[in-house]
């Protein structure tokens, strides 16, 4: 048996009447600590007094901490405003400095120095069902690079999400690092990284690893669906191929990031009167969200009735030795193949929209400020209302400011970035960009999975999610040119991009939870949504003030023992290898 302060079986301040007399141990909390309401006022005005975003983040985190419910409670009701500092772009800056701000150990750890102990490491981990695990290896954290156990704040913050804008229970979602080490010197030499000091494992050492982590979470929760986040160029396409016949995956950096631009893009040909078929796109990026977009907008274009070749021929990639083409296949990775295109090679972008006269230009490079003035005005001069998609997130790596964009074509672009920007005003009229925020399609496909018990994410249904992103976009929206719906309706996105991902699972017999007969009502019945009520469960017991045993550690997910009380309940995996 171990003891521990456990933040569910914590979350009794506001009970009301019996049940907090029944609950609270003696002398705890005020009397008047009573109502969520008064919790949600305390917790603003503490917010609201910290200036700085990672003070926020710091702050918020602690909150989920203490108080899981309020937290998501604050989170919700406050989900536009909240989003920048739970996850981009605030999260970018906490992972670089993870190992210096964690107050608490979160999600499972698991290091290569743990092989061939892997199964019995999950076998003991103590949640009896899981439903979503976001796993990263820490190699390509954001545009940040290889930030090894530092990444973990990717998956903490992803699944955050899945609570918050889809519903899916926070005891049932697990955060997964795996820590192979690390290629970056500056944590190697830092006395509080958390993970191991020694260069990344690769190759078949690297595979067999990955293999025994994704199965041993396969066997012991099956059906679970596990998302792939921010794993390096090297791993995260092999990886895919790999694994998505095999079990519920996908990889978020490439499919998640494409069908959230697929969605901007389908509202753009709305406003323009064009389909995607009738576009022609330049990518500033040939990497995993590159060829991640690329690959969904050939699959949307041959929806439309083009063949594969022609629609691959309407895509270009630009990466860091310029425009991909034929005569360069001996040196392009395997990812790039698709799109060698016959054509006299390119160094400058600038010389590439010449050359292609693209309808639309897109970035993934994290190479701030590459889409210029000359490069914007080029767009403008070539179509009436150009899209112009500088994805690259944290802002810092924008491609552009919207503010730039909206300025220099005049008020004509049809923008979307993937880091949040102000509105714009020109000429008189205001211009609100949307965010292509992934959180706008992975929550609702892992609520749609959840529900129908789906066995393997298509890119098909990515596709769908898109469509149905793009259905929610408002003639209020398109008025101030925003090309997403607002924030503020994620619950409502997610919710119908769950039915949609549904309905395919059972139109493609990829469903193993036999279809319900109003499955809008099913999808709705299933959200989490944060409150006080039936918090406790029966396995908590209060043995003296202050101080509750956990009787079964479901409760605990693993988040909040210390390495003395991991090593009284002998579980393993919960703590950083440093730590």
């Amino acid at each position: 048996k171990g003891s521990a302060r456990e933040p569910r079986a914590e979350q009794i301040d506001g009970f009301h009447g019996e049940r907090k007399e029944a609950t609270r141990d003696p002398g705890d909390a005020p009397a008047s600590i009573d109502k969520m309401e008064t919790e949600i006022a305390r917790t603003r005005m503490q917010f609201d007094r910290l200036e700085r975003p990672l003070d926020k983040y710091m702050f918020l985190m602690a909150l989920q901490d203490r108080d899981e419910t309020l937290f998501y409670r604050f989170v919700m009701d406050n989900v536009t405003e909240m989003m920048p500092f739970i996850y981009t772009p605030t999260v970018g800056e906490a992972c670089q400095k993870y190992g210096h701000i964690m107050q608490r150990s979160r999600g499972m750890y698991v290091s290569i120095e743990d092989k061939g102990s892997v199964e019995s490491i999950i076998k003991e981990w103590p949640a009896k069902q899981v439903d979503v695990v976001v796993v990263t290896d820490g190699e390509r954290i954001l545009g940040l690079g290889d930030l090894g156990t530092f990444g973990m704040g990717i998956p903490v913050g992803k699944l955050n999400l899945y609570t918050a804008c889809a519903g899916i229970h926070p005891s049932k979602c697990l955060p997964v690092t795996i820590d192979v080490g690390t290629n970056t010197k500056s944590l190697i030499e830092d006395p509080l990284y958390t993970g191991l000091k020694k260069p990344r494992v690769r190759d078949d050492e690297y595979d067999a690893f990955v293999d025994e982590v994704l199965m041993g979470l396969h066997n012991k929760y099956p059906g679970i669906l596990i998302q792939f986040e921010d794993f390096g160029n090297l791993n995260a396409f092999r990886l895919l191929d790999k694994y998505r016949g095999k079990i519920c995956t996908f990889n978020d950096d490439v499919q998640g990031t494409a069908s959230v631009a697929l969605g901007g893009l389908i509202e753009a040909v709305r406003i323009k009167g064009t389909r995607i078929k009738d576009e022609t796109f330049v990518f500033m990026g040939a990497g995993e969200a590159g060829t991640g977009i690329a690959d969904l907008i050939v699959a949307q274009m041959v929806a439309e009735g083009l063949s594969v070749e022609e629609a691959r021929g309407k895509c270009f990639l630009v990466d860091s030795k310029g425009l991909v083409v034929k005569s360069r296949l001996s040196e392009l990775q395997h990812h790039k193949l698709n799109y060698a295109h016959e054509h006299e090679p390119v160094k400058s972008l600038l010389e590439v929209l010449k050359s292609i006269k693209p309808t639309g230009i897109i970035g993934v490079s994290a190479q701030p400020k590459v889409f210029d003035k000359a490069i914007v005005s080029l767009m403008a001069e070539m179509n009436e209302r150009p899209i112009i998609f500088p994805l690259s997130n944290p802002t810092h790596l924008a491609e552009c400011t919207a503010e730039e964009a909206y300025t220099w074509t005049k008020g004509n672009a049809l923008f979307a970035s993937g880091s949040p920007f102000d509105p714009v005003v020109v000429d008189g009229k205001t211009h609100v960009p949307g965010q292509g925020n992934n959180a706008y399609i992975f929550p609702g496909i892992g609520l749609g999975v959840v529900v129908a018990g789906v066995k393997h994410v298509t890119d098909d249904m990515m596709r769908i999610a898109a469509r149905a992103l793009a259905d929610e976009v408002t003639p209020a929206d398109v008025d101030v040119n925003c090309l997403y719906p607002p924030l503020s309706k994620i619950r409502d996105v997610s919710r119908k991009i769950a039915e949609a991902v549904a309905e395919e699972a059972y139109a493609r017999n990829l469903a193993t939870i036999p279809k319900p007969a109003d499955l809008g009502a099913a999808v709705k019945a299933a959200m989490y949504t944060p409150g006080y009520d039936s918090l406790l469960p029966a396995s908590v017991q209060l043995d003296s003030p202050g101080l509750r045993t956990i009787r079964n550690p479901e409760h605990n997910c693993g988040m909040m023992f210390s390495a003395l009380g991991r090593q009284a309940l002998g579980i393993r995996g919960m703590l950083p290898p440093a730590s």
